[in-house]
């Protein structure tokens, strides 16, 4: 059976330490941010990571669900659609980050009741999101917590409302094995890459000094 979490290859999910999320008085939409700026974030034991601002400028937004935990394989509660006035979940950066407004049927669809009531009763007030890194670049790589700055971000593919968002600034704990292993990943690619330019600059530094011997 498929693990109904697991993320799309290549995908990254973050959550982080700013719980906005909240219901509109209406009874039908919520709305907070799902991603913010500036903000460093503990990625587990092994490195920080910055979202800079700009890095939704040219984010592709064309389809992007609203669920709840991350779980894909259940109905949307919404979703944008190339993010037009006729979707029922409209997404658009401003001075904080990532901000969402998703609008929810109530009164045919008892998952989005029970969401909207979770939220009006702040049993739920956070959110997270699964997006594909354009750019990026890694500082401090020599130490135990180096940081990686995000300066790009492709597409953005769902959005959720979670039980369990980032605490004080910390993105994965043990729940989430498939964040992890990614995280992890893109460590030791970073510091492989490292590795690499390092042991290029020895050889042609070695050219270099065989040519001035000789």
């Amino acid at each position: 059976m498929p693990d109904k979490h697991k993320l799309p290859n290549g995908a990254v999910k973050r959550s982080f330490g700013i719980a906005d999320m909240r219901a509109v008085d209406d009874g039908t939409y919520i709305e907070g941010h799902a991603a913010v700026y500036n903000q460093k974030t503990a990625i587990g034991d092994w490195f920080y990571e910055v979202i800079e601002r700009g890095a939704f400028d040219q984010c592709n937004f064309d389809d992007v669900l609203f669920c709840v935990n991350h779980d894909l394989q259940k109905i949307p509660l919404a979703r944008s659609r190339r993010n037009n006035a006729n979707s029922t979940m409209q997404l658009r950066m401003d001075e904080a980050g990532l901000y969402i407004r998703a609008n929810l049927d109530i009164e045919n669809n008892t998952e989005s009741k029970s969401l909207y009531s979770a939220v009006t009763r702040q049993d739920i007030d956070g959110m997270s999101f699964i997006f594909f890194i354009g750019e990026e670049k890694w500082e401090d790589l020599d130490t135990k917590m180096p940081t990686r700055r995000i300066l790009k971000i492709n597409r953005v593919i769902e959005v959720s409302a979670v039980n369990f968002p980032a605490y004080s600034g910390t993105d994965i704990n043990a729940r989430d094995q498939s964040a992890l292993d990614n995280a992890m990943t893109a460590l030791e690619n970073a510091r492989s890459q490292l590795d690499n330019s390092a042991a290029e600059l020895e050889v042609e530094r070695l050219k270099n000094q065989i040519l001035i011997k000789g």
